[in-house]
């Protein structure tokens, strides 16, 4: 039974305390910040070409409401828990240690992943960029590492990945403010693609409305909610936030209304504008914009998205540093990875050994066929965490609740209905490499987390 001890949380250890400085702008910028970027800038034409078709606005739909059920149960136990760790702090008070370390596995995999996917993007876009003034990186220092096409590994990509890593280490209000400034400028670089672009829209574009069937709408809506992911990294801050049981749910549900409206928006006008067929380009939104012959507003859109994937980055490599705190903190990782500097209150060695890995992936190894296990990764933790709701009205009705999630059970059914169906859309590679993670994680639970965690020490 001590596979399912739960922690309480009268267990949180004040030594280990973390700076509390952002208040709910702050955490609307953060959530914006990781939400807005590789989703408009690149999943757009991608998932209307390949599943969606003009119907790509219905696949955003479906993914945000989705993520809107998730959301909401993602508040109420921001709002009762406000400790880092995110679904994996939830799931430990909710259902216990083991699925606490298998939610906790299952985000480093997210955040992983998903950071060095953004970098190798951000890299893309940068490497296009200077391509437009003439300059030509060695092809060898250009791409992850593959032999057969000359290239061997990615720097630009490994060089942005220490440069957040560096930033993120300086304090979170640092890290804050710069995110709010890339935020402020790539939103409105978003809404200069709108302003100009609902003139050139062609109704004809958006004939046939479906043309791969409610089927490919699906799949579409189970690729894109990757681009929602931002939200999750908001309550990773949690212990940084003043008065986090008000300032965590409008953090996350103000910037998740934000970017679905811009989603929708921006997926109307580009298929509008460019034949579906034609959208499965790396820079879908510059592209539409030199379609229209808009070139000048082509390039302040790829400096936008450079803007925008920076942002993302730092989000997600924030969500991972913050995630090892809290894993290492409860004895599941080594102790080391929850040491706090003493003048900028950050966790130094979670936050080097994120920038370090994330450095090695990103720049060595090729991502694309993986990129989906992000999905499937989130998708299993907004699951979870609304079931985690549910389960603790019934077996925790006395908790403190800064904000409670509507119509119980039957937002967090809503919501593990959505996520649980999206995910079955999903390749079978997707699901065999997302299995192998979780067994390799309960491997390393057995060896090391079980005997090291902090309420074993405890004898519970």
């Amino acid at each position: 039974m001590k596979l399912f001890r739960k922690k309480q949380l009268s267990n949180y250890n004040s030594d280990y305390s973390l700076n509390r400085v952002l208040g709910a702008v702050d955490l609307t910028m953060l959530g914006v910040g990781a939400i807005i970027g590789t989703g408009v800038f690149v999943l757009t034409g991608v998932a209307a070409a390949k599943y969606a078709g003009p119907a790509l606005i219905l696949s955003f739909i479906i993914a945000g409401l989705a993520c809107v059920f998730a959301a909401l149960c993602y508040s109420e136990f921001a709002s009762m828990i406000p400790q880092s760790g995110s679904a994996y702090t939830y799931s430990y008070v909710a259902f216990g240690e083991v699925f606490a370390w298998v939610l906790g596995w299952d985000l480093v995999l997210e955040y992983g992943l998903a950071s060095s996917a953004v970098a190798s993007g951000w890299s893309g876009y940068f490497q296009s960029l200077l391509s437009g003034f003439g300059i030509h990186l060695p092809k060898a220092i250009s791409s992850a590492f593959n032999p057969s096409e000359g290239t061997f590994i990615d720097l630009p990509a490994v060089i942005i990945v220490l440069l957040i890593t560096l930033l993120l280490s300086r304090g979170v209000k640092e890290s804050a403010k710069f995110n709010a400034v890339m935020v402020v400028i790539k939103v409105a670089v978003v809404l200069l693609f709108i302003v100009i672009g609902v003139w050139y829209v062609e109704p004809a574009n958006w004939e046939p409305f479906m043309p791969f069937g409610f089927s490919g709408v699906v799949t579409g809506a189970a690729v894109v909610v990757f681009a929602y992911f931002g939200f999750d990294a908001v309550s990773t801050a949690a212990e940084e936030v003043k008065d986090p049981q008000r300032n965590l749910p409008i953090g996350i549900i103000s910037s998740l209304t934000i970017c679905t409206i811009l989603y929708i928006v921006v997926s109307l006008i580009l298929t509008g504008i460019v034949p579906f067929d034609m959208l499965n380009v790396k820079d879908p939104v510059a592209f539409a914009l030199h379609f229209i012959g808009n070139d000048w507003a082509a390039g302040f859109i790829s400096l936008g998205a450079i803007v925008g994937i920076t942002t993302v980055l730092t989000v997600m490599m924030f969500g991972q540093t913050r995630l090892f705190f809290a894993m290492s903190r409860d004895g599941l990782l080594p102790k080391g990875l929850s040491k706090v500097h003493p003048v900028s209150k950050v966790p130094l060695n979670s936050t080097w050994v994120t920038g370090i890995l994330v450095a090695i992936f990103t720049g060595l190894v090729p991502l694309e066929k993986l990129a989906e296990l992000t999905s499937i990764g989130t998708l299993f933790a907004f699951a979870s965490v609304s079931l985690g709701v549910a389960v603790l009205r019934k077996t925790q009705p006395e908790l403190k609740r800064g904000f409670k999630t509507p119509w119980v059970p039957v937002i967090p059914a809503l919501a593990v209905i959505f996520c649980v169906y999206l995910m079955l859309q999903l390749s079978s590679f997707t699901w065999k490499g997302f299995v192998v993670w979780l067994v390799l994680g309960l491997v390393i639970y057995f060896t090391y987390g079980y005997k090291h965690s902090q309420l074993n020490a405890e004898g519970k």
